[in-house]
C-alpha cells in the first residue's frame, strides 16, 4: 500500500506541474500582441518594434537569440535583433494568404532564450484595392423572342473580385436603353446580376440590341469590369401579308394567247423565316368562269391566261385573291384584281336579205 500511495504522490505532482506550465503559456497567450499592416507595402517596411511592445531588453536580444518563427515555408515577417523591430521580409498579397472576405491574420511566435521565452503575436493583412473587378467570359448573348412578357428575367454571368469588404463588388450598372434594366440579388455567393425585360421587343423595329453591363467596385477610386451583352430578338408571326394596294384593275385584249402572264402580285411580309414566307391562292368565293379563264402560281403570285378569253362571253372578270403565310397559325391578307376585256374585230359582220317586192307566180 505504501508504494501504491507514493506513486500516487508522484502522479500528483507530475499533473500539477504539468497544468502550471499550460496555465503559464495560457496567460502569456491571452496577453497576444495584435498589429496590421496593408498588403502590397514595400518589402522593409516596418510593423512595430515588438521587443519594446513585450517589455524585452533591446540590449540582449542578439545573444538571446531574438527571433519570429512563422508556419509558413517562406517567412513573411522578421525581426530585427539590432533595434527589436518587426518588419516585412517578403511580398504581401493578401488575395493568395487568405481567400474570402473574412479577417486574414497571420500567427507568430517570437522567441528569446536564456531563459526561454515564447511571447505570441499576431499580424492581421489589411485589403486595398489592387484588383478590378472580372467577368469569366467577355461577351454573353441571349435569344429572346418578341413576344416575350416584361418581367422576364435572364441571368447573367457574375463578376468576381478577389478584394475583401469594401473593395469588392458592390454593384452592377447597365448602358441606357429601352427595353432592359438590370436587377442584382444577394445570395451565399455574393450578387448575382440579372437581365429584366420591361418594354415588350418588336423585331421587325429592331432585331438586335448591343448592351454593356459593368461590375463596379466600392474602392477609393472604384475599379470595374465590363461584359458585352447581346439580344437577339426571334421573330414571331405577328405581321399580316400586305398588299400595295386592296384593288387592281388591267386590261387585255380578247384575242391574247393562252399561257400568257397578264400581271403579278407582290405581297410583303416583315416577320423572319416561315412567317415571312407568303403564298398566293384564289378566294372561296371565286367563280367557275375566273377559274377556268385564268390561273395563279402559288408562289410568284403571278396570273395566266388558262382558257380562251371572249368579249362577247364575258367583259370583265373580278378576283379575290388570298396572300397567306406560313406561320402558326397563318395570317393572311385578301387583295382584288378586276380584268377588263378589250374587244377586237373578231367577227364578221352578218348580212341578212329582205325582199320588199312580190314574189311573183
Amino acid at each position: 500500500m505504501g508504494t501504491d500511495g507514493e506513486k500516487q504522490l508522484r502522479g500528483f505532482y507530475r499533473l500539477s506541474f504539468y497544468l502550471a506550465l499550460v496555465l503559464l503559456l495560457w496567460e502569456r497567450a491571452s496577453a497576444q500582441t495584435r498589429y496590421s499592416v496593408p498588403e502590397e507595402v514595400r518589402v522593409g517596411t516596418v510593423v512595430g518594434n515588438v521587443a519594446k511592445d513585450l517589455g524585452l531588453d533591446l540590449s540582449s536580444l542578439t545573444d538571446r537569440r531574438f527571433r519570429a518563427v512563422s508556419g509558413n515555408e517562406e517567412a513573411i515577417f522578421e525581426v530585427n535583433q539590432n533595434n527589436g523591430a518587426l518588419y516585412v521580409h517578403k511580398h504581401i498579397d493578401r488575395e493568395q494568404l487568405c481567400q474570402g472576405s473574412g479577417a486574414c491574420v497571420m500567427e507568430l511566435k517570437i522567441l528569446v532564450e536564456n531563459p526561454l521565452e515564447i511571447h505570441y503575436i499576431s499580424v492581421e493583412i489589411t485589403d486595398v484595392n489592387d484588383h478590378s473587378p472580372t467577368f469569366p467570359e467577355k461577351e454573353q448573348t441571349f435569344e429572346i423572342a418578341e413576344h416575350t412578357l416584361p418581367g422576364r428575367r435572364f441571368q447573367l454571368h457574375t463578376a468576381r473580385d478577389p478584394d475583401a469588404g469594401m473593395n469588392s463588388i458592390r454593384t452592377y450598372t447597365l448602358t441606357a436603353n429601352e427595353h432592359f434594366e438590370i436587377n442584382v440579388r444577394q445570395s451565399d455567393a455574393g450578387k448575382i446580376p440579372f437581365l429584366v425585360l420591361k418594354k415588350m421587343l418588336d423585331r421587325e423595329q429592331k432585331d438586335k440590341h448591343t448592351l454593356i453591363v459593368t461590375a463596379v467596385d466600392g474602392g477609393k477610386p472604384q475599379k470595374s469590369g465590363v461584359l458585352n451583352v447581346t439580344v437577339l430578338v426571334l421573330d414571331s408571326n405577328d405581321n399580316r401579308p400586305t398588299f400595295n394596294q386592296e384593288t387592281y384593275e388591267i386590261s387585255i385584249k380578247e384575242n391574247i394567247q393562252i399561257g400568257t402572264t397578264i400581271f403579278r402580285l407582290n405581297a410583303t411580309d416583315p416577320d423572319e423565316g416561315s412567317n415571312g414566307e407568303i403564298e398566293y391562292r384564289f378566294g372561296k368565293t371565286v367563280k367557275k368562269s375566273v377559274s377556268d379563264t385564268f390561273e395563279l402560281d402559288k408562289l410568284t403570285g403571278d396570273i395566266k391566261v388558262k382558257g380562251l378569253v371572249d368579249y362577247e362571253q364575258n367583259d370583265v372578270y373580278e378576283l379575290d385573291i388570298d396572300a397567306s403565310d406560313k406561320g402558326t397559325p397563318p395570317l393572311s391578307r385578301e387583295c382584288r384584281v378586276i380584268i377588263k376585256i378589250i374587244d377586237v374585230n373578231d367577227n364578221s359582220p352578218e348580212i341578212e336579205v329582205t325582199s320588199l317586192s312580190n314574189s311573183v307566180p
